[in-house]
């Protein structure tokens, strides 16, 4: 599903969408209770108003938790995108778990786009009890400054027993890693040496990270 870029967001406390486009707190009443409305317009075009707007983000969360229509979910899964700060990542975060695939593709996609405000849940989200979870969480380390990403994805490669999470993380690492994580990757090689793909996976993992500058 298509997302619009981050925008500069202006501080919480303001309640303005962007520093283009403010919309006063006394503004934002109608807006929130038209997340609400049982016209499906009414509540899209809400959605989208409330882009940016911290101050709207307990509502727009609520309304992501009811709301049915797929079209308005990726609205407000977008508006939240927009404000980008940790009540934001919170109210997305639930989601990674959704039984439907494109709720959690729509998820994953918003908290990408994200990576310093996901940066302080990375960490429990890759050592969850869930590996479906640890598993996502690796592609949000994706976007991420290769410099965070990959002390985190070789942490979870030293005790992460499910191959196929591990595949996800060297898949990861192949694209954003730096030369610090062929310890990590080689120690991944050997200890899943009966499971041919991981180690095959590895070494073009470190021959792709051998030829960058990273």
């Amino acid at each position: 599903m298509p997302f619009v870029k981050r925008e500069v967001a202006a501080p919480a406390s303001t309640g303005r969408r962007s520093v283009d486009d403010p919309a006063p707190n006394a503004d934002l009443a109608p807006q929130i209770a038209a997340l609400g409305s049982p016209d499906i317009e009414v509540r899209w075009s809400a959605a989208r108003a409330l882009g940016g707007c911290a101050d709207a983000v307990p509502a727009l969360a609520t309304a992501l938790g009811v709301e049915q229509v797929a079209r308005v979910r990726e609205a407000i899964m977008t508006a939240l995108m927009r404000v980008g700060d940790e009540a934001s990542v919170m109210a997305l975060l639930p989601y990674l778990r959704s039984q439907d695939a494109a709720e959690r593709g729509a998820s994953i996609e918003a908290l990408q786009a994200l990576p310093e405000a996901i940066l302080p849940f990375m960490a429990p989200l890759l050592a969850d009890g869930d590996s479906d979870v640890r598993l996502l969480a690796t592609e949000l380390a994706r976007n991420m400054p290769a410099e965070n990403a990959t002390p985190l994805l070789c942490r979870l490669l030293e005790y992460e027993q499910h191959p196929n999470v591990c595949a996800a993380a060297i898949d990861v690492l192949a694209e954003v890693g730096t030369r610090d994580a062929v310890p990590a990757l080689q120690a991944c090689a050997e200890r899943f040496a009966g499971t041919p793909f991981l180690p095959f996976a590895v070494s073009i993992a470190i021959a792709r990270i051998s030829d960058t500058d990273r």
